[in-house]
């Protein structure tokens, strides 16, 4: 059995399948019970039946026999439908459980999770597995049932005659070891299966976030087939699951009525010797098929395959270890950072390097690189979206993972090149974050990021369905940013927040943006000269390493600086503020991405 970290049988896949079993405890407890209740009755029931037809026989009154026995059968189906209930109630919390704990985890993991699993395939877990994985107490109790059936019908053969049992025990150990194989293949076949789920499901979110690439390319077909690329092997897994239980059917089917017959033929040699009456053989038939009840077995080991299988899954995720937050507050100051020997990998490739940093309070500076060099991952990791795997952030002279969790959202706002722009309302939508900003906070807020004015043209301005809101990536842009104004903070972090604007609107967010301010550093990742020429400073990140520090008109007598913009560097002059490469809905979503304050994340790469 797979016993790699976060599977079933790793130590985390174990600990998650007894917390989930722990779920509605009470339900849990009374579910047992009733399945018990409902195994002894059925248990019981052969017995009265046995009696009965003895008394039918024998020509004696037996209407209060009669009568139990139609009692025991009104109990049990009374029993079958409590148990039902109490199953569903039991599987819907333990999912409601599941899915809250994982998708606490994954937002807590922030972009290391998307990175890791894929966003598609943490989907996938999320509502398929998690599903799967809440039936664990439901199909436990349901096994339970199933087993003591068997047990109690050998106990039942072993009162009725010793040989009975003796029999049946002869041929038990061949059947013990053919379920012990079903279950521990089962569990192996659905993990198979659901990891393919996975891929197909990770490869379908990327296509539906790109499809209007994939339709303006003309290459719909081509991406149908890639998506489902991975089916032979799904079906292939597939198909070894059902071969794994028809082979288990089969053999189970060739070996359980085998043992009934010997129980019954013992049976009839001991009514024929007198020493069982014809119901006592009447009720060693029914034991004998309860015993060999090897159908139910495999149905419910079945079930507790797969949803081991799927825990193992969610136990994968919640194996990644979430940032641990300190205690700690932040003293008086301006927001100065610090990044000492950052070093960060990703994908077994070294990103940042070593990286060393200071922005002083009250200051700007932009961070400027060519594509892979860093950039976005530096963004998070300053403001602990994402730790670096050596070294360390300060603010104001205090670590960040020493600051309590609240302290540091508070503290650091973001805003991003996609926004998610998550609220009911275009005010909710701007209010959002670990604390709502009050009404006026947002007004002001949209002036400063010149989103004002589109508001107030929308239906019911401010009041608007932020779904409805028609939009282009460039006011949705200007929302992001309006979020993150809202919320003050002493350190801001834009990640290509004005990538979408046109050439007016960003030279006025940017002189908004980068106006004076004592009170609030700022930290922008540029990809235009005109950006970087308004910042105090600006780092120029090469390969993960800061090459270069200083303004941006000393870092342009640098022909390898000006060939960073590009066509924009050739022909622009330094500090002119004047740009010709404006644009607007330059994001292929329309701001379909991750935008967040002080509370917010991107699930993004570095």
């Amino acid at each position: 059995m797979n016993s790699r970290p976060g599977s079933a049988a790793s130590p985390s896949g174990r600990a998650l399948s007894r917390a989930v079993l722990r779920q509605g405890g009470a339900r849990c407890a009374a579910l047992c019970a009733v399945s018990t209740a409902a195994t002894a009755a059925g248990l019981l029931l052969p017995a009265l039946l046995g009696r009965t037809l003895d008394l039918l026989l024998a020509g004696a009154p037996a209407a209060r026999w009669v009568g139990g026995c139609a009692g025991v059968v009104l109990l049990l189906t009374v029993l079958d439908g409590c148990a039902g209930v109490l199953t569903g109630t039991c599987d819907a919390q333990a999912t409601a459980w599941l899915r809250r704990r994982l998708t606490g985890h994954v937002l807590a993991l922030g972009p290391g999770a998307a990175a890791r699993f894929g966003a598609g395939d943490l989907v996938a877990r999320l509502v398929g597995n998690a599903v799967q994985a809440g039936t664990a107490p439901g199909a436990l109790a349901a096994l339970l049932a199933a087993l003591a059936g068997p047990v109690g019908g050998v106990v039942a053969l072993g009162l009725i005659d010793p040989w009975l049992a003796a029999v049946f025990l002869a041929g038990a150990p061949v059947l013990a070891l053919l379920l012990r194989a079903f279950a521990r293949d089962t569990t192996a076949c659905v993990a198979d299966y659901q990891r393919v789920q996975g891929r197909i499901a990770g490869a379908l979110a990327e296509a539906v976030g790109g499809f209007r690439t994939i339709r303006a390319a003309g290459v719909e077909d081509r991406e149908t087939a890639r998506i489902l690329a991975p089916l032979p092997e799904l079906s292939r897994a597939g198909h070894r699951m059902w071969r794994v239980q028809g082979r288990a059917a089969a053999r189970a089917v060739t070996v359980a009525p085998l043992l009934n017959l010997g129980v019954l033929a013992v049976a009839g040699l001991l009514l024929a010797r007198h020493r069982l009456s014809v119901g006592e053989v009447l009720a060693a038939s029914r034991y004998a098929a309860l015993a060999t009840g090897v159908g139910a077995l495999i149905g419910q080991l079945a079930a507790l395959g797969r949803a081991r299988a799927a825990t193992g899954r969610l136990a994968e995720v919640l194996a990644e270890p979430a940032p641990r937050h300190g205690t700690g507050r932040l003293p008086p100051g301006t927001g100065r950072l610090q990044l000492r020997a950052v070093t960060a990998l990703r994908g077994g490739r070294t990103v940042l390097d070593g990286v060393d940093l200071t922005v002083p309070g009250g200051t700007s500076l932009a961070v400027v690189g060519r594509s892979g060099a860093g950039k976005s991952l530096l963004a998070q990791i300053a403001g602990r979206l994402a730790d670096p795997d050596a070294g360390e952030v300060l603010l104001d002279g205090v670590r960040l993972r020493d600051l309590a969790h609240a302290e540091l959202r508070t503290a650091v706002a973001y805003a991003f090149e996609r926004p998610a722009l998550r609220g009911t309302t275009i005010e909710d939508t701007i209010a959002f974050g670990l604390t709502a900003a009050t009404p006026a906070a947002v007004r002001r807020a949209a002036r400063r990021a010149h989103a004002d004015d589109f508001v107030r043209r929308l239906p019911d301005g401010y009041a608007t369905r932020t779904a409805d809101a028609p939009r282009s990536g460039g006011e949705s842009q200007r929302l992001g940013l309006a979020r993150a104004f809202a919320h003050g903070g002493r350190l801001l972090i834009l990640d290509d927040a004005l990538s979408s604007l046109d050439t007016v609107t960003e030279h006025r967010i940017t002189e908004t943006l980068l106006a004076a301010d004592g009170h609030r550093t700022r930290l922008l990742i540029a990809h235009r000269a005109t950006t970087a020429a308004r910042a105090d400073r600006v780092a120029w990140l090469d390969a993960g390493r800061v090459r270069a520090l200083g303004t941006h008109r000393e870092l342009w007598r640098e022909a390898e600086y000006r060939a960073v913009f590009g066509a924009e560097g050739e022909e622009q002059e330094p500090g002119t503020g004047e740009d010709e490469s404006g644009r607007e809905d330059a994001d292929e979503t329309g701001g379909a991405g991750e935008v967040g304050s002080g509370a917010g994340t991107e699930v993004r790469g570095g």
